[in-house]
C-alpha cells in the first residue's frame, strides 16, 4: 500500500489490538488517551515522523519526554485505583510500548 491520497490510514489503526502485558497500572490509561487524541490523525508519511508524533504526543499527556531518564512517573489523571494507580513505566514505553507502535506504523507504511 503506497501512503497517498487514496489510501489514507488514520493513527488509530496503530492501537489495536491493544499489548497483553503493561508495566505500571498507568500504562493502558496512557496508551487509551494516546489513541484518543490521535485517532483521527493520519499516519504521518515516514516512520520518522510518525515516531516523533508519538513521542510529542506521549509528552503532551504525560508531562514528561521519553528521554527523561527516570524509569517511572506518577501521573493522577491516569491513577484509577489499584497500589501502583497512576504509575507510567516510561521504561517500558521506551523498551516494549513505543516499539509496538513504530513496528505497527512500519507494516502500514512499508507493505
Amino acid at each position: 500500500m503506497t501512503h497517498d491520497d487514496a489510501t489514507v490510514v488514520k493513527m488509530a489503526c496503530l492501537f489495536d489490538p491493544e499489548p497483553e502485558r503493561w508495566g505500571l497500572r498507568g500504562d493502558p490509561h496512557v496508551w487509551r488517551a494516546l489513541r484518543d487524541r490521535l485517532s483521527g490523525t493520519d499516519v504521518p508519511a515516514s516512520i520518522d515522523e510518525t515516531v516523533s508524533l508519538l513521542r510529542a504526543t506521549f509528552s503532551e499527556l504525560v508531562g514528561l519526554d521519553l528521554g527523561d531518564p527516570a524509569a517511572s512517573v506518577y501521573r493522577e489523571q491516569y491513577s484509577h485505583g489499584g497500589m501502583s494507580s497512576g504509575m507510567v513505566s516510561l521504561d517500558t514505553w521506551r523498551e516494549r510500548l513505543l516499539p509496538i507502535l513504530t513496528e505497527r506504523a512500519r507494516t502500514v507504511l512499508e507493505p
